[in-house]
């Protein structure tokens, strides 16, 4: 997310200074990395609409994969917001009716664990069943610190700012980190779409739109992001909770907030700024997800939105970087930066980028979105091989927050 949850937006150097605690995050990962890896022969080897037999070689994801209907597998694709403090049922019937796989708590809540984990306890169990077991949602929140925190009340800490988070040592961090994946994890959410990973230079500072505004980044350089990026990401990997580096490439050299403002320029950064540090080094450490900014970087690729841009995605992001990971959009769903395209090509254009997972605050955007989905994969067998691909990775990560049975 940019700033949505900000109180004034919607409801809703050249090496990296790695801290010693990060191997644990690092080792909580490999079974991600390595199971895409090997998803991903499986589906270079058999054509893409292949049902894969049960076989000793089969692993829990292909499993799981091989027995969904078509529509299921798409919805694995999507993940729309439910309000956090009070949940709007008809957005909800929609996203169970396209089987969406996951779920985005927005807005502001103050009612406390017990009562989000009722809530989240409600939407687990409408989720879809594949040969008679549960898939689980994957369940996300903003839950940064300081203007950015969605989840509040009892059992839930006060979290202050990245930029206070920032002035601490990465070894404290990471404990608090890790105290409140806890909370998280006592309230049902099983993902974090945070830390923060853009560096905002001082210059800039409360000019930067989106998050210098709000006190978001952890620093004003790569040398102090970083170390604080992966602490933050290590101590929710330690409480096993995913974490989700954003707003890839990076959202400090901007000036407008994508939520807010159309045709966001970032005419700085280059795929070897230092910038983009701080995401190196959390992908080297193991981090699950990435999530793809909107802004349009002018040094990269010109022509499109970073969440457009396939040489973002996939030359940067997956060949550059080595992300085995979770790509997911900021939000395509009431963004501002996006309402010139229309809904569905918003989809398609993100997948077909190299991106995995589509995130809309908007939940009755989803039905256009899904059906162009389907439209596309039953007309173009490349496309229809990306989404299998993307579909291991979700479940993947899924596997691991402990969301699949496999008997």
């Amino acid at each position: 997310m940019t700033s949505r949850q900000a109180p004034s937006h919607r409801p809703n150097g050249n090496k990296a200074v790695w801290p010693v605690p990060l191997l644990t995050l690092a080792l909580a990962a490999a079974s991600l990395g390595g199971a895409h890896t090997s998803h991903a022969a499986v589906v270079r080897e058999a054509p893409a609409s292949t049902t894969r037999s049960t076989t000793a070689t089969t692993t829990c994801v292909d499993q799981v994969f091989g027995a969904m209907t078509g529509p299921q597998r798409v919805g694995q694709l999507f993940m729309g917001a439910v309000a956090a403090s009070k949940p709007d049922q008809s957005r909800i019937q929609v996203l169970r009716q396209y089987h969406v796989g996951s779920v985005f708590l927005a807005g502001r809540s103050t009612a406390g664990t017990k009562a989000t984990k009722t809530l989240v306890d409600g939407l687990q169990a409408k989720a879809d069943t594949v040969s008679g077991h549960r898939v689980g949602l994957l369940v996300s929140t903003d839950q940064e610190g300081g203007q950015v925190q969605v989840l509040n009340g009892p059992g839930f800490s006060t979290m202050p700012s990245a930029l206070v988070q920032g002035s601490w040592s990465t070894t404290k961090l990471r404990t608090e980190a890790a105290t409140w994946a806890k909370q998280l994890k006592s309230a049902g959410v099983n993902l974090n779409l945070a830390p923060v990973a853009d560096v905002v230079p001082a210059s800039l500072g409360k000019n930067n739109g989106p998050i210098g505004r709000y006190d978001r980044e952890f620093g004003h350089t790569a040398a102090t992001v970083t170390p604080h990026s992966n602490a933050f990401a290590a101590g929710f990997a330690q409480s096993d909770v995913l974490a989700t580096l954003k707003h890839f490439p990076g959202l400090g050299y901007v000036r407008g907030n994508t939520d807010t403002t159309a045709n966001v320029v970032d005419s700085v950064t280059t795929s070897k700024s230092s910038s983009i540090i701080p995401f190196s080094s959390g992908i080297k450490a193991g981090a699950p997800f990435v999530m793809v900014s909107l802004a349009t970087y002018s040094r990269i690729d010109p022509k499109h939105q970073a969440v457009f841009s396939s040489t973002v995605i996939q030359g940067l992001l997956r060949k550059t970087l080595g992300f085995k990971g979770v790509v997911i959009s900021d939000d395509l769903g009431n963004a501002v930066s996006v309402k010139a395209v229309p809904p569905a090509n918003r989809a398609l254009n993100f997948l077909s980028a190299g991106g995995d997972l589509v995130l809309t605050v908007e939940p009755n955007l989803v039905p256009a979105m899904a059906k162009a989905v389907q439209t596309r994969m039953a007309q173009n067998a490349t496309f229809r091989a990306q989404v299998d691909q993307s579909v291991h990775r979700i479940l993947t990560a899924k596997q691991k927050a402990g969301l699949l049975y496999c008997g």
